[in-house]
């Protein structure tokens, strides 16, 4: 009996201890059968629980290469008439706020953001933020500010380049837009709406993403918050490395609403050296119109995936004519990569310089060949304007150019001339950017020079036939 005691009491002294280990082990919380979960042996071969993923923290990337990212603001003289429609967003915003909606003749001011790539002043952003203005103010982040000179602009890739007069500056760090995983985490640092210095974040959602509008340019397509007042800021990664300048958003309101596309570093870097070096940017070209192969279109050509970019058309003259491509191909390979989407065909041929001889794999009747042309180079649209002077521009006050071969096969129109701007008379006629001009009062418009012609014969009144939308209306001029 007693050695039955002793020996329940020697057990009832170590379970205390076991406990109190317990105690102090878990830093005074008592363990309860809810915590104290048995250790269950893993099945053989079955993968170990995979931590649970840590939200990062940007604070580092902020302190880093804060410094060297700028506010850019521009001003100049308005040279067209611009109206806001009253249901617009924006005129709310001009009305709530007490500013004047711009009109012809009144100031026009901008503004965006940049990011400094050279300690001797050198910056990058977006040429549409620039473009066309008189003064441009670069503000640091210690306050300071600066006047810049525009060194050149290349608007088919959205990027300028400007240069301010100060040395020893904080530059960003670049990093390859081609390691980019979709899914990884992103910042943006910029001024939305003015707010200088804003820091958001978000994932990849997409790489080389091709814009209806800007098929030159292999977007990364993000959800990081991109405003009004981001565009020519930085896109960083985690290891705040520059792999893409903020340029666009898709939004029915006018701001965010999820899908944010960023220039990648390394089309703006190609555009910055021929900057320096050459004053212009020069774009590859092959002359050909291309869409995407369906899977219908794959059997009807023999192919065996859908991949590739048919070519609907060539144009004549064009380096695609030269070498004998014809509508009916499919080019599976460009350089030696495979082209999987007709997307990716259009950033690869802008890439490169006029002249450069390339090699190419088609699909035509049923077999692979292959043959090698040299690229061309993508002329510079010429916008031709008959509101140059003040005479002109008393008189009709459009700025006008020819239309593109794609543009031709989206309208109705043989001829005409696309409206780039519209102002004066035309504009209080109600004529806007986007119609196509096809005819005066009668007359067939094919070029700007014909429709000066038939200008300088007219009277006080003109009938101009606008296209617009597929729909054609005769519009009465007043040209006073």
């Amino acid at each position: 009996m007693p050695d039955t005691t002793f020996k329940r009491s020697l057990l009832a002294i170590t379970l205390i201890a076991a406990l109190g280990a317990g105690y102090a082990t878990l830093g005074g919380h008592a363990v309860g059968t809810a915590d104290a979960l048995p250790a269950v042996p893993s099945a053989a071969g079955a993968p170990a629980a995979r931590p649970a993923p840590r939200l990062p923290d940007f604070s580092a990337i902020v302190d880093d290469s804060g410094p060297a990212i700028v506010n850019i603001s521009s001003s100049g003289r308005a040279k067209k008439a611009t109206t806001i429609d009253p249901n617009d967003p924006l005129f709310e915003f001009f009305r709530r706020f007490g500013v004047p909606s711009p009109h012809g003749g009144a100031p026009s001011r901008g503004m965006g953001s940049g990011f400094i790539v050279s300690q001797e002043g050198l910056i990058l952003t977006n040429a549409h933020v620039v473009d066309g203005a008189d003064d441009v103010t670069v503000k640091l982040t210690d306050k300071r500010e600066f006047k810049a000179r525009i060194v050149g602009l290349d608007k088919l890739t959205d990027v300028a380049l400007l240069r301010i007069d100060a040395t020893k500056l904080p530059v960003v760090r670049l990093g390859d837009p081609s390691r980019i995983r979709v899914g990884e985490w992103v910042v943006a640092i910029g001024s939305p709406f003015g707010f200088e210095n804003s820091v958001t974040a978000g994932i990849v959602s997409a790489k080389s993403r091709s814009l209806p509008s800007d098929s030159h340019v292999p977007f990364i397509q993000t959800d990081v918050a991109v405003n009004p007042g981001n565009s020519g800021g930085p896109l960083l990664n985690l290891d705040g490395e520059v792999i893409g300048i903020n340029s666009q958003i898709y939004s029915r309101s006018g701001g965010y609403q999820g899908l944010s596309f960023a220039i990648p570093i390394d089309v703006a870097l190609n555009v910055k050296e021929q900057l320096l070096q050459h004053g212009k940017v020069s774009h590859g070209r092959l002359g050909v119109t291309i869409q995407e192969v369906s899977q219908s279109l794959a059997e009807s050509f023999g192919l065996k995936s859908s991949t590739g970019a048919l070519i609907s058309a060539v144009e004549q003259g064009s380096p695609a004519a030269a070498a004998g491509l014809q509508a009916g191909d499919i080019i599976l390979r460009f350089n030696d990569i495979e082209v999987a989407r007709s997307a990716d065909l259009p950033p690869m041929v802008s890439a490169l310089k006029p002249g450069t001889r390339v090699s190419l794999q088609i699909w035509r009747k049923g077999a692979s060949r292959d043959l090698t042309l040299s690229v061309g180079e993508t002329p510079v649209e010429r916008r031709a304007s008959i509101s140059g002077g003040e005479a002109e521009k008393s008189r009709l006050g459009l700025d006008l150019r020819p239309l593109s071969p794609q543009e031709r096969r989206a309208t109705d129109a043989s001829d005409g001339l696309l409206v780039e701007q519209a102002s004066g008379p035309a504009a209080r006629a109600g004529i806007r950017r986007g119609d196509v001009i096809v005819s005066l009062n009668g007359h067939p418009v094919r070029d700007v020079a014909q429709l000066q012609t038939l200008l300088d014969k007219a009277g006080k009144r003109v009938a101009l036939l606008v296209e617009r939308e597929k729909a054609r209306i005769f519009v009465p001029v007043e040209l006073g």
